[in-house]
């Protein structure tokens, strides 16, 4: 057994995020379709140390950082969020938010009549679908609980964390192909000599320099912080009650109030130049270490039916991203990075999301409206929506008689 500790993980998962841009760089494969960098070189690492495993060597992380990461993270697209912006936006989100919906159902639905047809219990197809791949851990954990001891489920816990584990490497791998398949229909927005290159905005393109200062960046530093700490109080204030939400939701709501308020009183503007640097590096630290600490092992002890089931709500997340998300959302280039987002976020989790068009974007393009619907609708709105759906699901007839 082999521990690393704070400061040995924090160094693995900088190599990583290194390994990973040498991956991408040098092989075409991986550029060509997509594939965002705390991928490549998390999943090789995961791999590696799978190997490591069969030897009776196992490696063990501090993942004591990931959650401040992931709510810092979160943090940073409230404060990037301008109401004002979203206002504009507002039928985009909502048409998106649909297209979100129907896909919760679609993955229920299949995840039943799947789990039926091999002979399973129809809760582990409820288990197989939204609660673990759009909901990720937290609510795969949640929910695997409640079905545990409410219904009797036996392992559902575990069921629950090798799905959400499952989502989140295959949300994170389909995303870029998806979008190279779809951006060959559609025509990308690109810049005339006559028009001055504009500095990316948000998470849109983290490789491009931004002019930052030593001061401007400690008082962004400093709203984070402060979105961390009102998050974290205003999640416990709401725990137990009737509008519980998870945490992160908590701090991303603070970083959206800081922003719009401080600017509504001509108090302060937030700089998004430092807030999205701030939030890459978050994002980029997240997605290494939870994707180098992946216990693949987990994955290769998911009985043979449950790994149909879940390969299938693979190939429809892809399917359904082709045919349903990148159509009504427009059929444009916007829509092709949206798609990739929703792979992320419909099989994995909001930050893979952001890695998935941030592969894109980084190649193609900025896609400004594709940063400015995901991070609300993967963040905000899905885990309020998914409840809905899986306590409706839940009503059915042959889940009363369980």
């Amino acid at each position: 057994m082999i521990e690393l500790d704070f400061y040995g993980t924090l160094v693995a998962a900088s190599l990583v995020l290194l390994l990973g841009r040498g991956l991408v760089t040098r092989v075409g494969f991986l550029r060509s379709y997509n594939i965002p960098e705390p991928v490549a070189g998390g999943l090789v690492v995961a791999v590696l140390l799978l190997i490591l495993r069969t030897f009776d060597i196992e490696v063990r992380f501090d993942t004591s950082l990931q959650t401040p990461l992931m709510l810092a993270f979160f943090a940073t697209i409230g404060l990037s969020a301008d109401l004002a912006s979203l206002k504009k936006g507002g039928r985009i989100v909502g048409i998106f938010l649909l297209a979100v919906i129907g896909l919760l159902v679609v993955q229920n639905a299949m995840g039943i009549g799947l789990a039926t047809l091999l002979g399973l219990d129809p809760l582990m197809g409820l288990l197989t679908g939204s609660i673990t791949l759009a909901g990720g851990h937290g609510t795969g954990a949640a929910w695997g609980a409640v079905f545990s001891e409410k219904y009797g489920l036996a392992s559902a816990s575990e069921l629950a964390l090798a799905s959400a584990t499952f989502g989140l490497v295959l949300g994170g791998l389909i995303g870029g192909p998806v979008a190279r398949l779809l951006i060959k229909r559609v025509q990308v927005p690109g810049c005339s000599p006559q028009q001055a290159p504009r500095l990316p905005k948000g998470f849109e393109q983290p490789n491009k320099e931004r002019s930052i200062t030593p001061f401007s960046f400690v008082e962004t530093l400093a709203l984070i912080a402060v979105s961390l700490l009102a998050g974290n109080l205003l999640n416990g204030l709401l725990h137990g009650t009737a509008f519980e939400l998870p945490t992160f939701v908590c701090v991303l709501f603070v970083g959206v109030m800081l922003r719009n308020g401080l600017s509504a009183l001509g108090l302060y503007q937030v700089f998004e130049r430092e807030v999205s640097v701030l939030g890459n590096v978050s994002l980029s630290l997240f997605l290494a270490i939870a994707l180098m600490s992946l216990k693949l092992w987990d994955l290769a002890a998911l009985a043979l039916p449950i790994f149909i089931i879940l390969a299938v709500q693979a190939l429809v997340m892809a399917l359904f991203a082709i045919f349903v998300t990148f159509r009504v959302m427009g059929s444009n280039y916007d829509a092709a990075v949206l798609a990739a987002g929703h792979c992320g976020f419909g099989l994995g989790a909001t930050p893979t999301a952001i890695a998935n068009m941030q592969a894109v974007t980084q190649r193609y393009g900025p896609s400004q409206i594709a940063f400015l619907v995901v991070p609300m609708v993967g963040a905000f709105f899905i885990d309020i929506v998914n409840v809905i759906v899986i306590k409706l699901y839940l009503t059915l007839p042959f889940f009363a008689a369980v």
